[in-house]
């Protein structure tokens, strides 16, 4: 038989960045979507009575479901199509958004964010794997990654921003409408511009594995966002770690024996493969669990609404923007080891910034934090992407992004839990020791331990019939909110540390030389194909 494998054939270069641009729509609509819902957490509380693990699961179903099933996505779309894989992840994307927009209860908004988030891991590989065989030349695709990067980290940034305003002039589910047109949008969009590939040796899917890293990401996740409720030490928390690590272990097993695996576990043995995709992980984790405390910070704490809490994150997304394109530039010049690992040094020294933050920090002075904190993430995430994928053959970038996206989205997904839960129990701990244990009536106070938003809100109501345990309650809440915020921003500053250590000490600073693609040029009339070739 004769064997097959994919030639892309390139059209001019602006066609593919016109290619490019519609990948970015596609990426910005899903992305948006993973942090719009932050500046809702404090309307959630007030409109569902949402609790702190409650708003945790509003957040992480939607990073959980996206993570678990990337791996799987990004491997039948290298076998099926990624064109189509991606239209029809967005569709799955717009219904899912059009759906929670409805909710009526917390678990009805957890339920619709796990289906988005099936419909955004079948759209965020794809977006990556085509944008890799498009632009074969490292040179250029590192300046389309930069762009892509950038236009992952803006949406991630202006989610705030968008979700501030809609909630200022429609009710709260307008913030997951009006995200299915630009669903609809991207759909035609894709149908008319972007080129079809796949690969024909793809792996069919691999349902052990598949069935283990959704358990192990599941359990782990479940096991930290309930742990400051059970308690660390608890019985149930230590069994499930113990319970996790071990089905990590046999998810390892089985990847290594199975014939057709759904991730090939062996790329991990390369140096500039793995220690990319931790930067990647890391990066994400201190940044979505900051993202996570920073809205109750500013909403709850200083009283900023939901759109000037959005504007006032636009730093974040302007220097998250400018480090994103420049970062894989400056890594094809000088090195990826010495690029991703400044990157991670300067979240470090930004998150230790922002731990002595106050309710008396001047904005400038958050937005100094902002800066630093965030043009480290773009050095960081730009670069270490376009590391993975310069590793994983063409054929192959399915499941060289979906790997990408999963280490990405794993970060995020921990990064809300673990940081969440360190703030929620730094935050319930101080509360219980606080003077208004005894003066406020219990109800009140053990609602009030569920979030710093129920014991603000409880504290206005309590103000009309009893002024002082109001304002021990609501100094209590302040304090016990800053308290849990230092911890969790430290403990982002540290992970971000070991992570900039781990990559100084083995990201190879540059990439083995492999072969290019060949490139076949195409009259400017013909639209761009990724066809096979015997």
């Amino acid at each position: 038989m004769t064997a097959l494998s994919l030639k892309p054939r390139i059209a001019p270069t602006n066609r593919r960045w016109r290619v490019l641009a519609v990948l970015c729509v596609a990426v910005f609509t899903i992305n948006v979507d993973g942090t719009i819902v932050n500046v809702a957490l404090p309307t959630l509380v007030r409109e569902l009575g949402a609790s702190t693990s409650g708003l945790q699961w509003v957040v992480d179903a939607y990073q959980l479901t996206f993570c678990a099933l990337v791996l799987a996505a990004g491997s039948l779309s290298d076998r099926f199509g990624r064109k189509g894989a991606l239209i029809t992840g967005l569709a799955i994307f717009g219904i899912g958004t059009a759906v929670g927009s409805l909710g009526t209860s917390t678990g009805q908004l957890i339920g619709a964010r796990a289906l988005m988030g099936i419909g955004a891991a079948t759209v965020f590989p794809n977006t990556l794997s085509i944008l890799s065989n498009v632009f074969a030349d490292r040179v250029e695709r590192a300046k389309a990654i930069g762009v892509w990067g950038a236009t992952t980290g803006m949406a991630v940034a202006f989610g705030p921003i968008v979700g501030g305003w809609l909630l200022e002039h429609f009710w709260w589910g307008s913030v997951f409408l009006a995200m299915a047109p630009v669903a609809v949008l991207a759909i035609v969009l894709v149908a008319l511009w972007v080129p079809t590939s796949r690969d024909p040796a793809a792996p069919r899917l691999d349902r052990g594995g598949l069935a283990l890293s959704t358990f192990t990401i599941g359990l782990l996740v479940y096991t930290i966002i309930e742990a400051p409720v059970r308690g660390w030490s608890a019985t149930g928390t230590l069994a499930g770690f113990a319970t996790a690590a071990a089905a990590l272990c046999a998810f390892v097993v089985w990847e290594r024996r199975v014939e057709e695996p759904m991730l090939d576990v062996s790329l991990f043995t390369n140096l500039r493969f793995s220690a990319a995709s931790s930067a990647v992980t890391v990066a994400f984790f201190t940044l979505f669990g900051f993202i996570f405390l920073i809205t109750m910070y500013f909403q709850f704490l200083h009283g900023y609404s939901p759109l000037s809490t959005g504007v006032r994150l636009l730093p974040v997304a302007f220097s998250l923007g400018a480090a994103s394109t420049v970062g894989p530039r400056l890594a094809v010049r000088v090195g990826n080891k010495a690029v991703v690992g400044a990157g991670l040094a300067l979240m470090a020294v930004g998150f230790t910034w922002i731990s002595r933050s106050s309710i008396h920090t001047p904005y400038i002075e958050i937005v100094g934090q902002m800066l630093v904190t965030a043009s480290g993430l773009g050095f960081a995430t730009a670069p270490a992407t376009e590391a993975i994928m310069g590793v994983v053959p063409k054929e192959k970038a399915g499941t060289g992004s979906a790997v990408n996206d999963a280490t990405r989205e794993l970060g995020g997904t921990l990064g809300v839990a673990v940081i969440g839960s360190v703030f929620a129990s730094m935050y319930i701990h101080a509360l219980d020791s606080s003077r208004a244990a005894a003066v406020v009536p219990a109800a009140l106070f053990t609602r009030s331990k569920e979030s710093v938003g129920a014991a603000l809100l409880g504290a206005r109501e309590l103000a009309k019939s009893n002024p002082h345990a109001a304002d021990v309650l609501t100094q209590a809440a302040r304090h016990a909110f800053f308290d849990g915020f230092k911890v969790g921003c430290l403990v982002a500053a540290g992970v971000a540390l070991i992570g900039a250590v781990f990559v100084a000490a083995v990201l190879p600073a540059r990439p083995n030389e492999v072969p290019e693609a060949e490139l076949i040029e195409l009259p400017d009339a013909d639209p761009i194909e990724l066809r096979e070739a015997q």
